[in-house]
């Protein structure tokens, strides 16, 4: 279940610090968030899957290390990406 490429190509493009960017903290936090939303509404569904249930809990992980990471380096930009994300932090 990845996304699909016009949604993560218009993610990578909001999110980008310049032309091209895909690797900021900002673009992986985006992309994380993206696939989380998908990930538990599968769950939602079908809530016997384990798997994808562990996956989830890995990505939020990853996601609050990440998000961690950019207040330390730019609080700033940390502030600005969990507001339009709609994250509470």
């Amino acid at each position: 279940m990845p996304l699909p490429a016009e949604q993560k190509a218009q993610i990578i493009k909001d999110f980008a610090r310049k032309e091209g960017d895909s690797g900021s903290p900002e673009v992986q936090i985006a992309l994380l968030t993206a696939r989380i939303k998908q990930v538990a509404t599968h769950l939602r569904e079908n809530k016997g899957d384990v798997h994808n249930r562990r996956g989830l809990v890995m990505m939020v992980s990853k996601r609050n290390r990440l998000l961690r990471y950019l207040s330390k380096k730019d609080h700033n930009a940390y502030l600005d990406t969990i507001k339009r994300l709609g994250l509470r932090k």
